[in-house]
């Protein structure tokens, strides 16, 4: 009986560090899609990302007041750099959360999961 329960503390303490680690690294990455800009601060997403798409298809590119995270105007005055920054920001973030993320899956214990 002891060691039925030594298997499921030993799981427990898997499944707990697992969850720390993710977390972690969720925060990594939302630290990453949090972008300054002219006194502003944006969260870089797929909606901040259609919204700037459309307006550059509409050729609105210059001068532009986006409102920030904190709902604050700020002046965009080339939007199309604006767009080219927040769209490589995202792909570099995303694409590195999918690596790492992948990487977690296959840890198989608290060991390998600590000392990466």
């Amino acid at each position: 009986m002891n060691e039925q329960f030594q298997k499921a503390l030993d799981f427990s303490n898997y499944r707990q560090t697992l969850a720390v680690q993710r977390r972690e690294l969720k925060d990594r990455v939302s630290a990453r899609l949090t972008y300054g800009f002219a006194g502003g601060l944006f969260k870089i997403d797929q909606t901040l990302i259609n919204f700037v798409q459309m307006l550059c298809d509409m050729q609105r590119t210059e001068n532009i007041v986006l409102i920030d995270s904190n709902d604050n105007p700020i002046l965009v005055e080339n939007l199309i750099e604006f767009r080219e920054e927040i769209m490589d920001r995202y792909f570099t973030s995303t694409f590195e959360y999918f690596e790492e993320f992948n990487k977690l899956k296959t840890k198989r214990s608290v060991e390998s999961l600590i000392n990466d």
